[in-house]
């Protein structure tokens, strides 16, 4: 039995693993077409995006083990561990439910430990 990873867990695999809200989209697309391959330029049409935004997205989801690529280019969905599995789905629920609380964990940057500390001697005026 798969242990559900925590809501914290889910929302750094968020920030970490999407550079745009596309990226996500794309991965989302994928696993709903989980039983094909797909040419960049299907996924283009499909989701209204530029061959940029695809390529990027493509080359991110390869990099994170997300998906699979064969030698025409063609992508398939693929995780390629049961626990990123895990994650994909807990993401897919949580911006299916919130989708404005995902858009904002990919949009908005993590403050490092050191950020974040300096910030709290920023002088600030009121």
């Amino acid at each position: 039995m798969a242990i559900s990873p925590s809501d914290e867990e889910v929302e750094d695999f968020i920030r970490d693993t999407f550079g745009s809200v596309w990226t996500l989209e794309l991965l989302l697309h994928l696993k709903g077409g989980a039983s094909r391959s797909w040419a960049p330029r299907e996924l283009v049409a499909a989701l209204r995006a530029s061959e940029l935004v695809i390529d990027r997205g493509l080359q991110s989801l390869l990099a994170a083990g997300l998906i699979v690529s064969d030698e025409t280019g063609f992508a398939r969905y693929a995780p390629a561990s049961a626990r990123l599995t895990g994650l994909i789905d807990a993401a897919e629920l949580l911006y299916a439910q919130k989708p404005d609380a995902v858009r904002r964990l990919i949009i908005v940057p993590r403050k490092d430990g050191l950020s974040a500390f300096a910030d709290a001697f920023r002088l600030r005026k009121d």
